[in-house]
């Protein structure tokens, strides 16, 4: 079936009452009503749709996943855009994944949707929140996105310092002034962008994520997924690299504190400096080895 096939398509795949509109607590709260499929249903479905193009094994596994797309939602409120705005984004990205969908694969199918979804909300981001109306390089994108998360990650404060700048745009193969400079225009708005996610509804709580067990069962076996695919590149790299990475990255993961690059030095015995280049060479290759995992 062909991409324009599913947008011609798109009303009767999505109905009308399934749609966000002026009511986003009723939308929010009709996705809640659609159940999610057990794996024998998700393969049953994505099989026919494969097979005989069947619109109506399209429709029920989009259904049953429009409550994933409110939840990535949230996920971008602090940027100032109308959930239902997002939502609406984040369903055709649904669309194209359900579209390209393979059971054969061994993931489900939420977990493979998650790409597609975001990358359709990224992009609507990008094009609208007024911050980032000059972000259109990808060096840029990439830093709009990743550098919240980044500096988490570094336990770095509101504002950069010079290594914990260069550690970033080593990651990001940006550059340092990159950094500072879109680190400056999050700093610049974060403040009033906070409080604009206050709006949500009672309703929002009732049928929030937190309270479906179905859904946490998803995210959960979704982070799992995505950890065990980077374990698995990380087999990829040398045994300093390796430990580099598993000290520096996935401590967060198992709840532990992260490594400073000062520690690992200390353990490595070579300095901080060639700990934080190896991490940095590690990181691409390990970019490169993912890419090809998930395009396989």
């Amino acid at each position: 079936m062909s991409e324009n096939a599913f947008k011609n398509n798109s009303n009767a795949l999505i109905p009308a009452f399934a749609c966000p509109g002026s009511d986003l607590n009723a939308y929010i709260s009709s996705v809640h009503q659609f159940p999610l499929l057990s794996l024998e249903r998700e393969k049953e479905l994505a099989s026919r749709l494969q097979k005989n193009q069947d619109l109506e094994a399209a429709r029920e596994l989009i259904l049953s996943h429009l409550r994933v797309v409110v939840s990535i939602s949230r996920q971008y409120l602090n940027y100032g855009l109308s959930q239902g705005d997002l939502i609406q984004e984040g369903n055709i990205g649904l669309m194209k994944a359900v579209k390209r969908f393979d059971p054969s694969r061994g993931v489900r199918l939420f977990s493979f949707a998650i790409h597609w979804i975001k990358a359709e909300i990224n992009e609507f981001v990008l094009k609208n929140w007024k911050i980032v109306k000059i972000a259109t390089t990808k060096a840029q994108r990439k830093l709009f996105f990743n550098l919240r998360g980044l500096k988490n990650k570094l336990g770095a404060d509101t504002n950069l310092n010079h290594d914990e700048a260069q550690t970033i745009a080593d990651t990001l193969n940006v550059t340092r002034d990159e950094v500072f400079e879109m680190n400056n225009r999050f700093v610049c708005t974060d403040a009033p962008l906070e409080g604009m996610s206050n709006s949500t509804g009672p309703i929002d709580f009732l049928t929030s994520e937190n309270s479906d067990p179905a859904l946490l069962v998803a995210d959960n076996q979704e982070s799992s997924y995505e950890v065990n695919l980077l374990r698995s590149a990380i087999h990829n790299l040398d045994e300093r690299s390796k430990i580099i990475i598993s000290e520096r990255w996935l401590k967060n993961e198992e709840g532990r504190k992260s490594k400073t690059l000062k520690e690992l030095a200390n353990e490595l015995g070579i300095s901080a400096e060639r700990v934080r280049q190896l991490e940095s060479d590690a990181l691409r290759n390990l970019k490169k080895i993912l890419k090809k995992k998930l395009n396989h």
